[in-house]
């Protein structure tokens, strides 16, 4: 079944609850916080943007930035209170908030399920303590395990935030946390490569040569072999990379960032297919790939430049590209001049280590 994703209106609460400074963050660059005077006008705003023809596709309140069960309880209450008559009416279906996964107990729980919270998002980054310990996350792997067993008790939907490239990380080390995170079975993921950030602990690491952020090659390939072993035991990833804004550019110091970072990955990953086609076809000057209309810009890559090193590397005179709307999003098709097809799905296999 397809994933509907839901209308998400983000309320920003920079550090709230924050009981650790991480040694990555600088929420100043996740643009500017919403306070409580100012929540129901903001919603009220947003709501106004929403096109009225979209769909079933499900509209929540979501409370990112900080860790929004770290705050004081009565603090909490006012903030979902403030979001009840949008509920009651039926302008917004649910609630989702963020927070770290050390910061839920039973009363919590209780308190995010009686006021209409549907999703709770846990900021876990990493399952290896050593990783844990050097970001100055606070918590440990089991608190992460803990907190899901928990909120799968009480019907939540879960997700989980991961972050690549922290220090301390290694590719291993990232595939040991997805290991663990296909094992948890959350509803889907979030994968952010670490950035360095004007104002962020990290900063002075990075500027003392202590830390190296991950290469844009480096985390493309990360990634590929990742969403691949993620992709196969079918879990979700939601997002790829930071979403643009304005602040988090003026923020931005050093690290993997660029707003086209899935369609990369993706693009690698088709290519990666195309190639094992050619490889196990017979000679072809012009094949023809066959493929979902929405992945024909993945097959391309970027300014073309799959075609380009497709026709370089196997000496081809050209590239066609044919819509066929039948087949799945991950299935590519080689049609040979000699009326042969070939197919490729996107379950490539690669050395994880």
């Amino acid at each position: 079944m397809t994933h509907r994703t839901p209308i998400i209106i983000p309320v920003f609460l920079p550090y709230a609850g924050c009981l650790e400074r991480c040694l990555f963050c600088n929420q100043k660059a996740a643009g500017k916080g919403i306070s409580l005077p100012t929540l129901k006008a903001f919603i009220e705003t947003s709501l106004a943007k929403i096109p009225l023809d979209h769909g079933d596709r499900e509209i929540q309140i979501a409370f990112y930035g900080g860790s929004f069960t770290a705050m004081d309880r009565e603090v909490q209450l006012l903030y979902l209170k403030e979001v009840q008559p949008f509920l009651s009416f039926g302008r917004i279906d649910s609630i989702r908030v963020s927070t770290r996964p050390d910061a839920l107990d039973e009363e919590t729980l209780s308190q995010l399920h009686r006021y209409g919270t549907k999703t709770v998002e846990i900021g876990a980054q990493s399952m290896e303590d050593e990783v844990l310990l050097l970001s100055k996350r606070g918590h440990r792997a089991e608190d992460t395990v803990s907190a899901m067993d928990c909120l799968r008790d009480w019907g939540f939907e879960i997700g989980v935030q991961l972050m690549m490239g922290l220090p301390g990380d290694t590719l291993v080390r990232f595939i040991y946390t997805l290991e663990q995170m296909i094992e948890l079975k959350p509803d889907f993921l979030r994968i952010h490569p670490t950035l360095v950030l004007k104002g962020a602990p990290l900063e002075s690491q990075w500027r003392a040569h202590r830390y190296v952020p991950l290469s844009l090659d480096e985390t493309i390939r990360w990634l590929k072999v990742g969403l691949l072993k993620l992709r196969r035991h079918s879990i979700r990833v939601a997002r790829v990379g930071l979403q643009p804004t304005p602040e988090l550019e003026d923020h931005l110091l050093a690290g993997p960032y660029h707003p086209a970072l899935r369609h990369f990955v993706d693009s690698a990953i088709t290519y990666d297919m195309a190639a094992r086609l050619l490889e196990t076809s017979e000679g072809n000057a012009v094949p023809v790939f066959l493929c979902h209309p929405q992945e024909i810009s993945n097959l391309r890559g970027q300014r073309n430049e799959n075609i380009h090193t497709l026709k370089t590397r196997f000496r081809l005179q050209d590239v066609c590209i044919q819509e066929e709307g039948l087949l799945p999003r991950e299935y590519l098709v080689l049609q040979t001049s000699q009326g042969n097809r070939s197919v490729s799905r996107m379950d490539l296999r690669y050395d994880e280590h």
